[in-house]
């Protein structure tokens, strides 16, 4: 009996999936398809793919043409499957010709064919046609324009801005630079907005109340009672309203929660989270709204409220402020108390600290070194060092780009599918809003 092996994503599976796979068939006997998970298809950049793996696996299935199914996990893992099915050919579409001749070595290498005129790629675009707007005075609007790019079907209709000078040159380029709010609305179907703190509600509701869906940089605002009224315009207006926090997007942060949330390291006693930023971060911070607080509060919270919630019963805010600047700190350090555990965060924009993560259990922790919200990889440590691991995860991005295809599948979907729970929105809003209202706060 004469195996063959072809691998692919197999999302959206159109006519020309299934011709590649029957004339894969028509090469031997027996026809293994390898479907690549979804952590794989991250790795490999595939950052669009719309259907979870069991629904692409009972896809494949359902064609009846595949023999086996098995999960392509891992690079290097061909050859491994190979060998061990004793496939005697391996087939997979044109467009990888040369490709695959490494494979060779172990079996006879076919390259098809493809059906032409059409793509899983072709249909998402088809599918996502999504108007993007920036709005800021950020040099982060020059990322997000950049990892605009790595999605299929969204396109960048402008920028709005009260200074220009923060912008690259491929900013500068788009279709409409505009310092008018409105004017980028008309154009766009959503918009991402990275403006000073202290105009975010005002911006996110002239976006919602012109049906236009945003993805906001956190925080949101920094009053909970505007955020409520928010959240229901957004709902009554039918809009997508999202918190951008790109840290929650970065696989290796989003695999940490999840292992820390299985009980690796025992029950979670405390969490220690530190943010800090040189630069000229204090000077642009007073002109911008991006305090400490602000610009650091909402990513080192993150880890603090995913993991032990945000029903602390004791906080304690204490600040270093800069002279003559009210609510400018240079660094803020909060303390919670819970029922069962502690936590403690550290931000500063104009102090420099060790950016780490600690993650204290009862049988081991979790050590994520500077700077954590951006890292490709984290440990798990034990009394016993040989039972230390480590785990590394590929981070394309920053998380920008994650965070971007996250946000066109709400929007397309009509439902807000964000990494961020609301409760932990509210949380940051309601630790920021006590800076500003100075509850709990400590100032030396």
């Amino acid at each position: 009996m004469k195996k063959v092996i072809t691998y692919g994503t197999y999302d959206l599976l159109h006519r020309g999936h299934i011709r590649l796979l029957e004339r894969a068939k028509a090469l031997g006997d027996y026809l293994i398809v390898g479907v690549t998970a979804d952590g794989f298809d991250r790795a490999r950049g595939k950052i669009n793919v719309q259907q979870s793996l069991m629904e692409r696996i009972e896809a494949v299935k359902a064609t009846g043409i595949a023999d086996e199914i098995i999960v392509e996990e891992y690079e290097g893992q061909k050859i491994d499957d190979i060998q061990r099915y004793g496939v005697d050919i391996f087939t997979v579409g044109s467009d990888w010709k040369g490709h695959f001749d490494y494979l060779k070595d172990y079996c006879d290498v076919v390259y098809l064919e493809r059906t032409q005129g059409i793509s899983s790629s072709d249909l998402r675009s088809e599918e996502k046609k999504v108007r993007l707007g920036l709005v800021g005075e950020s040099n982060i609007v020059n990322k997000f324009e950049q990892e605009s790019h790595y999605v299929n079907g969204l396109s960048i209709s402008g920028v709005c801005t009260q200074d220009t000078s923060l912008l690259n040159e491929d900013v500068k380029g788009l279709p409409l630079v505009t310092s008018k709010l409105d004017e980028l609305l008309a154009v766009s179907d959503s918009v991402y907005i990275v403006s000073s703190p202290l105009c975010h509600y005002n911006q996110v509701k002239e976006a919602l109340e012109r049906g236009v869906h945003v993805l906001c940089e956190s925080p949101i605002t920094i009053n909970s009672s505007q955020w409520n009224e928010l959240t229901q315009l957004a709902a009554k207006q039918k809009c997508i309203l999202m918190e951008s926090i790109k840290t929650a997007y970065s696989m290796a942060y989003y695999r940490m929660l999840l292992l820390a949330k299985t009980g690796i390291i025992g029950k979670i006693i405390s969490v220690d989270t530190i943010c800090t930023s040189m630069r000229d971060y204090a000077l642009e911070g007073r002109i911008s709204g991006w305090n400490s607080i602000c610009a650091w509060g909402p990513t080192a919270l993150l880890p603090i409220f995913q993991l032990l919630g945000t029903n602390y019963v004791k906080k304690d805010i204490i600040t270093h402020k800069m002279e003559s600047e009210d609510n400018y700190d240079l660094f803020t350090k909060v303390s919670f108390v819970f029922k069962d555990s502690m936590a403690s965060m550290k931000v500063g924009q104009g102090v420099k600290s060790e950016g780490e993560l600690i993650i204290s259990g009862t049988k081991g922790y979790i050590y994520v070194p500077a700077p954590w919200w951006k890292t490709d990889y984290f440990e798990v440590r034990f009394e016993n060092p040989a039972d230390n691991k480590r785990y590394f995860y590929q981070l394309e991005g920053e998380g920008i780009r994650y965070e971007l295809v996250t946000f066109l599948n709400s929007i397309m979907g009509g439902q807000n599918l964000t990494y961020i729970d609301e409760r932990i929105t509210c949380g940051i809003i309601s630790l920021i809003q006590d800076y500003y209202i100075k509850k709990d706060l400590i100032i030396i």
